[in-house]
């Protein structure tokens, strides 16, 4: 089998119709905001602007091989990456969100440790469509089965983080209106 590379870079394009919108609209706000406050303010948010897209540059430059040593993360600044090994892959699976603009999935890799990771380069969503990615996840899932036992593939129990957004967004307002509220209608009486 062919080791396989997914690399952030070839999978984000720039979409050049929503760069010119976004021209406009970020040229329009300068100069209301030279306008109505002057040159100061515009020049803090050019310069914090290069801080607002170092996070997104890094998972551009980001990318991952997936081969008979197991699966290699590749950061921005690091060439050789970090392995793991296939014994400490505990479970593979489509992570998947719906949003505001359609539904994006990536494959999320479950470690030994506990801890798991997404693999970069390896998604599909409206602006990246990807109309191979499940050919990509049956692939990358082959190998892990060629060089696992099937013993050692155990789904990790879910966490409390693994709930999606809105719903933890509910749990949480639940409890603390739970909390609060009795707090403050003994405290009336």
């Amino acid at each position: 089998m062919d080791e396989l590379t997914f690399r952030a870079k070839d999978r984000y394009h720039w979409s050049w119709p929503f760069a010119v919108v976004a021209g406009i609209a970020v040229a329009v706000a300068g100069v209301r905001v030279v306008h109505d406050f002057g040159t100061t303010p515009l020049s803090w948010a050019i310069g914090a602007l290069p801080v607002l897209l170092l996070p997104r540059l890094l998972a551009r430059a980001s990318w991952s091989t997936v081969g008979p040593a197991g699966i290699t993360f590749h950061g921005a600044f690091t060439r050789r990456g970090r392995t793991y090994p296939w014994h400490e892959v505990r479970w593979m699976e489509v992570y998947r969100q719906e949003t505001r603009f359609g539904t994006y999935r990536t494959l999320q890799i479950h470690f030994a440790d506990g801890r798991s990771r997404f693999l970069p380069g390896l998604v599909q969503n409206h602006s990246h469509p990807s109309p191979d990615f499940e050919e990509q996840v049956y692939r990358v899932r082959n190998w892990w089965h060629l060089n696992t036992d099937p013993a050692g593939r155990v789904r990790p129990p879910k966490k409390f983080l693994d709930l999606p957004t809105s719903r933890l967004v509910g749990l949480v307002a639940v409890l603390a209106i739970g909390l609060v509220l009795p707090v403050v209608v003994l405290h009336r009486w």
